[in-house]
């Protein structure tokens, strides 16, 4: 790494330390300006002008403290061995960038391909019954038959630690999505159950900074990162009230699916679940197979059909889309918008064409691949 790129790596991170400036204004500001550190170098007047900047938090990039942050914190990952990953970085999760309020930066620790063509979030209360034991055992060993699948949770007591700690024990890479700094375990007793996840092939992700302790509002923030990343959230056990409810909500908003294994009618521990599929926000599922039907994960690999090289009579806006469908098993409907240019209403109906051909099939989640 040459100093200049050390520099800007430095000012990016003191990006994220400024106070009161979020990932969106982040963006806005890397946008203008084209580096952190043209930024940081930038009159105030320019700076303010940014949306949602103003004269108080533009004046942030004179606090000398903030550099000196981001200085501890370069020192911090070094040390540490952690990866930055900021948002147009090839390993920073692809489906989470596709989210409006993607943070700018996370912090990783660990080997898991975080782009895996199948990202499931398991989470549920922390006071699970023996039943939310079982079934989320019983789930994740249904899915250890499939190729690509990767685990994901809050490392949170009860189902989200009973998701980590099962996938471990069926060779499923599992990654923890914390709400505290890399040097900060919560709750403490899942320490050893972080070292083993990032030494056996999972890691631990966070976008807080060393020394970010666990406050009641970092876990939303943490959830809508599980709920970003993922292909599918599925919620086993949780009061109308729980944490994975959100979790739940922030996927739907995404456009993410949704799946729930229902409880007992009288049980408080499945009033979220339930309530989730009366207000048709989740799917109901029993177990894996359920899953990977919903997800059409259960098809095994596609041979290659004569189709690809039969399709003579499309239009140029149909060859744009199948050209990129013939190289991935599946592309989400926001990759098509920026990879072909058209207009909404243009790749709606052109999507429509081609399904209707019976050329491309729709997928959960927005997705489509090659019939």
């Amino acid at each position: 790494m040459t100093l200049k790129d050390e520099q800007e790596l430095l000012y990016k991170i003191g990006l994220t330390m400024v106070p009161n400036v979020g990932s969106k204004t982040a963006h806005a500001l890397m946008e203008h300006f084209g580096t952190a550190a043209n930024i940081f170098k930038a009159p105030l007047k320019e700076i303010k002008l940014i949306e949602n900047m103003g004269e108080i938090k533009a004046k942030g990039f004179r606090d000398e403290a903030v550099m000196q942050r981001a200085a501890d914190e370069m020192n911090y990952i070094a040390k540490h061995n952690i990866q930055l990953l900021f948002s147009e970085d090839e390993k920073y999760p692809a489906r989470l960038r596709e989210c409006i309020d993607a943070p700018f930066l996370l912090y990783y620790k660990g080997n898991a391909d975080l782009n895996t063509s199948k990202m499931v979030a398991i989470v549920g209360t922390r006071k699970n019954t023996d039943y939310g034991q079982k079934i989320t055992e019983e789930l994740i060993e249904g899915l250890q038959t499939q190729q690509g699948i990767t685990v994901i949770s809050g490392l949170a007591h009860g189902i989200d630690t009973i998701a980590h700690k099962k996938a471990l024990t069926c060779n499923i890479p599992t990654v923890g999505v914390i709400g505290t700094g890399m040097d900060k375990t919560y709750p403490a007793s899942n320490k050893k159950l972080a070292n083993d996840m990032v030494h056996e092939g999972g890691g631990i992700l966070t976008e807080f900074n060393h020394g970010t302790i666990p406050e009641k509002g970092m876990f939303p923030r943490r959830n809508r990162v599980v709920a970003g990343m993922c292909d599918i959230t599925v919620v086993i056990e949780s009061d109308i009230t729980g944490g994975a409810l959100i979790t739940a909500r922030m996927a739907s908003g995404y456009n993410r699916e949704v799946a729930v294994i229902p409880g007992r009618v009288n049980d408080t521990r499945s009033a979220g679940c339930n309530e989730l599929i009366r207000t048709n926000i989740a799917a109901l599922i029993n177990g894996a197979e359920d899953l990977l039907e919903l997800m059409n994960w259960n098809k095994g690999k596609r041979a290659p059909t004569v189709q690809k090289q039969l399709f003579i009579n499309l239009s140029a806006e149909e060859q744009k889309i199948i050209d990129l469908l013939q190289t991935k098993d599946f592309v989400h409907a926001d990759e098509l918008y920026h990879h072909t240019g058209f207009a909404n209403s243009q790749l709606a109906a052109t999507l429509l064409g081609l399904e209707m051909q019976g050329i491309i099939k729709a997928l959960p989640g927005k997705n489509y691949r090659l019939n």
